[in-house]
């Protein structure tokens, strides 16, 4: 198994009468399998919310969707499943999948009740999850319909930190209108995960199958993108780095022998992008290496560690009659962030009640969208603004849509 690796700038080209240069540089990434590669085994624990407010069809679909996935899982699988209310117990320890009907029965007898604390199903997951975490890819799809009302937010975090630490990747479903989405997309972006949003319960089989295929793809583990910048090459000071494909998540940038490193989890066969925002200052005339990018990895499947990449060196073109030279690609992953934080902007003019202004950077967002090719989101955004420039409040799903298509490109249905 090897990683795929591909740096490329916005522009190529650098003015050489310029002391300073802004330049985007995007970082493709994926693993790439050979011949004789195999799949690795799954460590999946599911946390499914079963408090009172999923009585009925909701818990119903819930528990359809987690023996679905059961069926799917292989012999050389382990499972693990955790059910919360108000407090939280093992359903079924982690174990080998080699009693599938056994598993089954177990999750259908399941029943609605209670309040709902996430962090008390958390715990409980992370503890399971770990039992059987070595040499392979362990996750957690965390199900949830609710607020965290008898839990606590802030040890929500410090759990999904855990994971991360743990090289645990944490996924977020929100089920209907009244789960908090600022809690649950900070837990995934956290734990390298991701948020899925299940608006109506006939969307549960297919959307825990969507996420399941999504994390059977993982061929490589606990992956770090490291940086090395020539001395006149830096990051800028905010919010340097963020993954822009297959979602968006702004990453948080450490530093290892004094450059720059990102956590970036798991990588699948399909291709991740992360995009650096970088200053390069003054370089002679020609071509010059502005830096390098190599990726540290584990691979499960070979039990091995601490895995090191090609290291792949970047260059640009510095020239005295400067001509531009753009990238179509990278432009794509610039217009993909610059609709996520349009959105972001848009929600806190929102929460500070300036409806108007809200309304203006969702227009913004939309037209983004189109330039993307993302007219799905595009649609869902413009709908969202027009709503408030008529006076009309966003609904809990109209804002938790809005937040979701921020992040990604809607796939049709």
């Amino acid at each position: 198994m090897k990683v795929g690796l591909l740096a490329q700038l916005n522009d190529s080209h650098i003015d050489a009468n310029q002391p300073n240069s802004q330049r985007q540089m995007a970082i493709s990434l994926s693993a790439i399998a050979g011949s004789e590669d195999q799949s690795i085994p799954l460590n999946l624990c599911l946390v499914l919310d079963h408090s009172g407010s999923m009585n009925g069809q909701p818990l119903q679909t819930v528990k359809e969707a987690a023996i679905n996935l059961v069926q799917k899982l292989k012999p050389t699988d382990r499972i693990s499943v955790v059910a919360f209310d108000h407090r939280a117990k093992v359903l079924i320890p982690n174990q080998p999948v080699d009693d599938v009907e056994g598993i089954k029965k177990r999750i259908s007898k399941l029943e609605a009740d209670g309040g709902t604390a996430i962090d008390e199903g958390m715990k409980l997951a992370l503890e399971e999850t770990a039992k059987g975490k070595k040499d392979n890819s362990s996750q957690i799809f965390l199900l949830t319909d609710g607020e965290n009302e008898h839990g606590d937010n802030d040890r929500c975090l410090k759990f999904a930190t855990m994971s991360s630490e743990y090289n645990i990747t944490l996924n977020t479903l929100g089920f209907g209108s009244h789960w908090n989405q600022d809690v649950l997309e900070k837990i995934a972006d956290m734990a390298s995960g991701a948020l899925s949003y299940i608006e109506e319960p006939e969307q549960a089989v297919s959307e825990f199958g969507r996420l399941f295929t999504r994390v059977q793809s993982v061929c490589l583990t606990n992956a770090h993108l490291l940086l090395d910048l020539a001395p006149n090459v830096r990051l800028a000071e905010l919010k340097p780095i963020a993954q822009v494909a297959p979602d968006t998540i702004e990453l948080p940038v450490e530093e290892e022998n004094g450059q720059p490193m990102v956590r970036l989890g798991d990588l699948m066969k399909e291709e991740r992008v992360v995009l650096a925002n970088l200053y390069i200052g003054d370089f002679s005339p020609g071509n010059q290496q502005i830096g390098a990018v190599q990726v540290r990895y584990d691979d499960p499947a070979l039990g091995q560690e601490g895995l090191f990449s090609e290291k792949v060196p970047v260059y640009a073109e510095v020239q005295k009659a400067y001509q531009p030279a753009p990238n179509e690609e990278v432009q794509k992953s610039i217009l993909a962030l610059a609709k996520y934080r349009q959105t972001q902007i848009a929600e806190t003019k929102l929460q500070q009640g300036d409806r108007t202004g809200a309304a203006t950077m969702l227009q913004t967002a939309a037209k983004t969208a189109l330039q993307l090719g993302d007219d799905s989101g595009a649609t869902v955004l413009q709908k969202s603004a027009t709503q408030l420039q008529s006076g009309e409040d966003l609904s809990e799903a109209d804002r938790k849509k809005t937040r979701i298509v921020s992040k990604t490109i809607l796939q049709d249905s």
